[in-house]
C-alpha cells in the first residue's frame, strides 16, 4: 500500500511543504511516484519519516538527522535503543522544569510579589515568609489564611513599605506608654490594642475580638512571637496580650460569650 504526499502530511501533522523539502534534501525521497509523476510514500517511507520526527522533536538539525538515518553501522534496535536514551535524558530535564517552575508558583503562592532586593529593603533580616509553610499547615482551610493571601498578592513595594512603617510607629508608642508605666488595662494601652487589631484586619483578614483574643494568647504562648515582641521592649507580649483582652472586654467581647 502507498500514500499520497497529503495523506502522508496529514498522518504526521506536518505540511506538504515539509515533504517536499524533506525531498529535496535526500532526507525522506518517496519509494514510488505515481503514472502522473506524483509522490508515493510506503510503510518505510513512513517508519523514517516517524524516525526523522523524532529527531527533530529532540532539536537536531537536518543534516544530523540525515547522518543518524543513514549511518551503515546503525540497525533499528540501535535506533530505538538510542531514541531511549535520548528520551530519557530529555525526561530528566523535564522534570529539573517543572520543578523549577513549581518553586517559582509557590513563590508566587506566598502573595509577596518582591524582587529579592526590595524583599530586603523592606523587611530587611525578617524575612516574612520563614514560617510560610508552617502557616498553610496550620490554618491554610480557613477563611482568614486565604483572605490574607489574597490581599497580600495585590501589595506592592510601597504598601509594604507603609505597613511596615505604621508597624514600627505603633511599636515606639506602645514602648513608651510602657516606660510610662501605662497599665494593660489603661484607656492608651487599650486604644494602641485597638489599633492593633484595626492594622491586623485593614490589612490582612477580618480580624474581630474575639479573634483578636485568641491572637494575643498566641502572642504569649508561642516563643517566637514572644520573642518579636519582646525585641521591642521586654515584658511587651505579655503586656499586649492583657491589653488585648481588656479591650475585647470594653467592647463586649468574653471568652465566655464567644
Amino acid at each position: 500500500m502507498s500514500y499520497s504526499v497529503g495523506q502522508v502530511a496529514g498522518f504526521a501533522g506536518i505540511t506538504v511543504r515539509t515533504l517536499h523539502h524533506y525531498d529535496e534534501i535526500g532526507l525522506l525521497s518517496p519509494s514510488a511516484r505515481s503514472h502522473a509523476g506524483h509522490r508515493r510514500y510506503d510503510d518505510g517511507d513512513l517508519d523514517r519519516l516517524q524516525q526523522i520526527l523524532f529527531y527533530r522533536e529532540l532539536g537536531f538539525p537536518l543534516d544530523q538527522v540525515a547522518t543518524l538515518l543513514d549511518d551503515p553501522e546503525t540497525d533499528p534496535r540501535e535506533h530505538l535503543r538510542r531514541q531511549h536514551e535520548l528520551l530519557t535524558s530529555r525526561i530528566a530535564e523535564l522534570q529539573k522544569m517543572a520543578e523549577a517552575v513549581e518553586h517559582a508558583m509557590e513563590a508566587k503562592k506566598m502573595g509577596i510579589n518582591l524582587t529579592p532586593e526590595e524583599r530586603f529593603e523592606v523587611f530587611g533580616d525578617n524575612d516574612p515568609e520563614q514560617y510560610a509553610e508552617e502557616t498553610e499547615a496550620r490554618w491554610g482551610d480557613t477563611d482568614a489564611y486565604k483572605e490574607s493571601q489574597r490581599r497580600a498578592a495585590r501589595y506592592t513595594k510601597a504598601d509594604w513599605q507603609r505597613m511596615q512603617d505604621q508597624n514600627a510607629d505603633w511599636g515606639r508608642r506602645y514602648d513608651a506608654l510602657m516606660s510610662e508605666g501605662e497599665p494593660a488595662d489603661g484607656e492608651r494601652a487599650m486604644d494602641l490594642a485597638e489599633e492593633h487589631r484595626r492594622h491586623i484586619h485593614d490589612w490582612f483578614y477580618p480580624c474581630d475580638h474575639r479573634m483578636h483574643t485568641c491572637l494575643g494568647d498566641m502572642y504569649v504562648a508561642d516563643e517566637r512571637f514572644t520573642a518579636f515582641y519582646d525585641a521591642i521592649r521586654p515584658g511587651m507580649a505579655a503586656h499586649l496580650r492583657d491589653a488585648i483582652h481588656a479591650n475585647a472586654r470594653r467592647n463586649g467581647h468574653t471568652p465566655e460569650a464567644g
